[in-house]
């Protein structure tokens, strides 16, 4: 059983995402043995964003430059992490309604015709299903389907979106909502979130 750990915020050892990250995937150690977990810093180690010289090394264009050649091996070792893993646990705090740039630079290269999806005269197709995906998200404010700002989640939407294209139907979210608000409300955000997390592993 493979586990992929995806972190992405830039706050370091004050980040939430990253201790909810980190306590899902000493979860999942806990209650599955033999479990290997590959790690991948997306805020100390980002994946490169996409630009026109990938689009024209995706349709044939041999690179010419050696940086953009390592980029492409980068990114192609990214996406090949994600296909192993049977569990992605992901890191995946909220910045301007939506989720840090270099998670999106990461998802972008899982995004690969005729590896996580393909397109049919009916519809695109997820490739990569049977996989669990956990976010483990966090929010200064709040913004669940119940709240009056429901409608600037672009984080969580997306997410479950995106993988949700792929075809992985096992999306599951941990979330620590208005972390931002007070130290009160920020312990109460995790609490509840490691509250989750304890079913999650249950």
């Amino acid at each position: 059983m493979n586990l992929l750990h995806v972190d992405s915020s830039i706050l370091g050892a004050g980040s939430v995402s990253r201790t909810l990250s980190a306590e899902i995937v000493a979860a999942f150690r806990a209650h599955t043995p033999g479990l290997s977990v590959t790690y991948r810093d997306l805020g100390v180690e980002p994946v490169g964003h996409l630009s026109g010289a990938h689009l024209a090394a995706a349709q044939g264009a041999a690179p010419e430059a050696a940086s953009l050649q390592a980029d492409l091996a980068a990114g192609q070792a990214a996406l090949e992490e994600f296909l192993a893993a049977d569990i992605v646990v992901i890191g995946a705090p909220m910045y301007n309604f939506g989720v840090p740039s270099q998670l999106k630079a990461w998802i972008d290269r899982l995004a690969v015709a005729g590896k996580t999806f393909r397109y049919t005269e009916k519809g695109p197709v997820g490739l990569a299903g049977g996989k669990t995906v956990v976010i483990a998200s966090s929010r200064g404010g709040f913004y669940g389907p119940d709240t009056p700002t429901a409608f600037l989640d672009h984080q969580e939407s997306y997410l479950r979106g995106i993988f949700g294209f792929f075809g992985i139907t096992d999306v599951r979210f941990v979330r620590a909502e208005g972390v931002n608000l007070g130290p009160d409300k920020r312990e109460a955000a995790i609490g509840a979130a490691r509250e989750e997390i304890t079913r999650l592993a249950a």
